[in-house]
């Protein structure tokens, strides 16, 4: 799970949080930066995050030195990311300070293992260490912090660190980005809770709510930017009327049965409209998977061969048996998208809403729709 997602899934008491890439950083480089100007680390370090919390960090390294340019101080401290499995957990954060020119203010590096933004589109423009704004907002303060204290000007290179972060990042989305070398340091709140959903539930509600109020009468819920863009063009939707499903189709649905609307569309991913249509709520990847032989038996109900259904039997995807339809004109995402729509109307009963399911593969090119105005 990515610290993006984690951190907007709520709270669960039986499992333990953790910290983000952002928050630990920011903990290294107060403690390097004051080693420094001080020539003493602090150990524990604390350091105050976005909603007022002030965790306290171990330093797993603490060294000075001087080279060519100066000298520096650099900290490190072991990520603990709680019980959420994130990629970046255990991973040694670092960060090595030096002394900037007077009036350069606080000016961020990528070291190892810290990603570099190659295309535009991101929150920082290309060229730029992925270190993200609020991350960077949190280790500008603890700059002025203690260089108000010590009466100096802030003026310093933060370098970020993450050894192993380049082989750790090809399990993210990095290189998809275009954010190359590395791992970003990310973190909104600074805190990773783990596996939660009530967060990004409440979000999902409040989005029906306020859809409600403004008597829309056809909302959406998607799986991601893909669909969600293909279904507001296709329909022209205004935003209010995007409701950011995610995974969690099961809390759309249960919350719209009790708070209906007239009209529901569903867009998604092909393989993630496939769980739903075999009655998966949650539709993670770590919490939920296709089952290969009914989607192969599918494949036949929509005319496939035998020896096409034995192929799909052996895939290795959802998207792999798409193919395999595709290659012979047969319907096979439009059967998905209409067994999705009747999984969804069997959870919203008795709500009479009526809906409509658009499935699109990676590029988002519709491969599937079924509902209003198209029964297939």
């Amino acid at each position: 799970m990515s610290e993006q997602v984690a951190e907007r899934t709520g709270a669960t008491a039986a499992l333990r949080r953790g910290w983000t890439t952002g928050a630990c950083a920011t903990a290294a480089t107060k403690a390097a930066w004051t080693a420094l100007l001080t020539g003493a680390f602090p150990d524990p370090v604390e350091i105050l995050l976005p909603k007022g919390e002030r965790p306290a960090f171990a330093l797993a390294v603490e060294r000075r030195g001087r080279d060519a340019h100066g000298d520096w101080a650099e900290a490190g401290i072991v990520k603990d990311a709680g019980d959420d499995p994130d990629v970046t957990h255990q991973a040694m954060i670092v960060a090595r300070l030096r002394r900037g020119a007077p009036g350069s203010g606080v000016v961020f590096r990528a070291g190892e293992g810290v990603g570099t933004i190659t295309k535009a589109g991101l929150p920082l423009p290309p060229g730029e260490p992925a270190i993200n704004p609020v991350p960077r907002r949190l280790m500008q303060a603890v700059i002025a912090e203690v260089a108000a204290a010590q009466g100096v000007a802030g003026d310093v290179e933060i370098e970020i660190s993450v050894p192993g972060g380049e082989d750790l990042a090809k399990q993210t989305w990095n290189p998809r980005l275009g954010i190359l070398g590395g791992l970003s340091i990310l973190g909104t709140t600074g805190i990773v809770v783990p596996f939660s959903c009530s967060a990004w539930i409440h979000s999902i509600q409040r989005g029906v709510d306020v859809a409600r109020a403004a008597g829309l009468a056809h909302v959406a819920g998607c799986t991601g930017s893909t669909s969600e863009g293909v279904v507001q063009q296709l329909y022209g939707l205004p935003e209010l009327a995007l409701l950011d499903m995610g995974d969690f189709a099961g809390a759309l649905l249960k919350y719209l049965r009790r708070h209906p609307v007239p009209r529901l569309t569903i867009g998604g991913g092909f393989a993630k409209l496939v769980k739903l249509a075999q009655g998966q709520m949650d539709l993670h990847s770590g919490r939920s998977q296709v089952d290969a032989d009914v989607l192969a038996s599918w494949l036949g109900e929509a005319g496939g061969s035998n020896a096409q259904v034995k192929q799909a039997r052996g895939a290795n995807t959802a998207l792999e048996v798409l193919q395999i339809a595709q290659a012979t004109g047969l319907r096979l995402g439009d059967l998905v998208a209409r067994r999705a729509a009747d999984a969804a109307a069997s959870l919203v009963a008795p709500a009479a809403i009526a809906i409509d399911v658009v499935a699109v593969d990676r590029a988002g090119t519709i491969v599937g729709r079924y509902g209003v105005g198209r029964h297939g």
